[in-house]
C-alpha cells in the first residue's frame, strides 16, 4: 500500500506548531517525514482524514522538525541538536560502558546523522529513520545501544570456538522426528508475534533492550530513566502478559488443546529454532553480551 498522502494544508498546520523561531525545515522534507511516519502505522489500511491528522498530531513534532532541519543541513538546527543531545548521548554511552569506552560510538553517530561515512562519502542521513513516535533523545539512546551491541557481536565473532574434541563430550543422540512440531512452532511464532505487537511501545523497547539487545537490568534502567527494580517489575508484568496472550491465541485462533499449548512452550524451551525476537521487536535487534539475572529468557 502506498504511503498516506499528506496534503500541504495539513503539513503546514503541523509545521506551525513547531516552537523554534531560529530554524525551519523545508516544507517538503517535513511533509515527507510525516508521510514516512504514517506509512509505518497505517501499513494495513488507508486511514481516514481524522485518523491521519490525529496520529500526526500526537507525534513529537518539535523533535521531528529538528531532525528534518538537521538532515537539510541547517546550521542553527545542528547547533541546537548538539547542545541539547550530546550530554544525554554521553550519559547513555557511560551507562553502557563505564570509563568512557563507548563515547567514541556516541561521537561516530554524528557522522551517520549528518549523512557521511568514515571515508567522507555522501549517504542518506540517519535522521531519515526517525519518525517522531518517541522523543528524539529516546530514539538516539536506542540507536546508540544498538551500535554498542553490534560492536560486542563483532568482538564475539572473532573469538575462537571451543575445541569439542578436547571437552570429551559425547555426541548427542538424534531425537525421533515429531510430525506435529513444525505446525506447533509456526502457531507459536504467530501467537508470539501478535502478543509482542500488541504491547505498548515502551514495553517493547524495554523488552528489546533486555532480552534482544542483552543489556542488564541496570543498563536498561539507565537508558529508560527507570530504577533497576522498576525495570525488573515491568519485565515480569510484560512476560506474564505475553504468556497469557500467547496461550489465549493458541487455544482460540489455532484451536490447540491445553496439552498442545503446553507442548508449544516446551518445544520453544527445548529449542527456540527460527523464532526471531529481533524481527518481533521491530527495531529492538539484539543478543546477550553480559551476565544476566535469573529470570533470563522465561516467559
Amino acid at each position: 500500500m502506498p504511503p498516506p498522502r499528506i496534503d500541504d494544508a495539513l503539513a503546514d498546520r503541523l509545521l506551525r506548531r513547531v516552537t523554534s523561531t531560529t530554524w525551519r525545515p523545508s516544507a517538503r522534507r517535513f511533509a515527507d517525514a510525516l508521510a514516512a511516519s504514517a506509512a509505518r502505522v497505517f501499513a494495513a489500511h488507508e486511514p481516514t482524514a481524522h485518523e491521519l491528522e490525529s496520529y500526526l498530531g500526537s507525534l513529537h513534532l518539535d523533535d521531528l522538525a529538528l531532525a528534518c532541519a538537521c538532515a537539510d543541513g541547517i546550521e542553527p538546527a545542528w547547533e541546537q541538536f548538539v547542545r541539547e543531545q550530546r550530554p544525554g548521548l554521553y550519559r547513555c554511552a557511560d551507562a553502557l560502558e563505564a570509563g568512557g569506552g563507548a563515547r567514541d560510538l556516541a561521537d561516530s553517530l554524528y557522522g551517520e546523522l549528518f549523512g557521511v561515512n568514515a571515508r567522507g562519502d555522501e549517504r542518506t542521513s540517519l535522521f531519515r529513520h526517525y519518525h517522531g513516535r518517541s522523543s528524539l533523545s529516546t530514539w538516539l539512546r536506542a540507536v546508540l545501544a544498538q551500535r554498542y551491541v553490534d560492536r560486542m557481536r563483532s568482538r564475539q565473532r572473532v573469538e575462537p570456538l571451543p575445541d569439542d574434541e578436547a571437552t570429551g563430550a559425547p555426541a548427542a543422540a538424534f531425537p525421533k522426528p515429531d510430525p506435529d512440531r513444525d505446525r506447533r512452532r509456526q502457531a507459536m511464532e504467530e501467537a508470539l508475534g501478535a502478543a509482542v505487537a500488541a504491547l505498548p511501545p515502551r514495553d517493547r523497547l524495554r523488552l528489546g533492550c533486555y532480552y534482544a539487545e542483552g543489556l542488564t537490568l541496570a543498563q536498561t534502567g539507565r537508558l529508560l530513566h527507570e530504577h533497576e527494580a522498576t525495570v525488573s517489575r515491568h519485565l515480569a508484568r510484560t512476560r506474564k502478559a505475553i504468556r497469557t496472550a500467547v496461550e489465549s491465541r493458541l487455544r482460540g485462533h489455532a484451536g490447540f488443546s491445553n496439552a498442545e499449548t503446553t507442548q508449544c512452550f516446551a518445544d520453544v524451551a527445548e529449542d527456540p529454532g527460527p523464532l526471531d525476537l529481533e524481527r518481533l521487536l521491530e527495531d529492538a535487534r539484539k543478543e546477550p553480551v553480559q551476565d544476566r539475572s535469573k529470570d533470563k529468557g522465561q516467559l
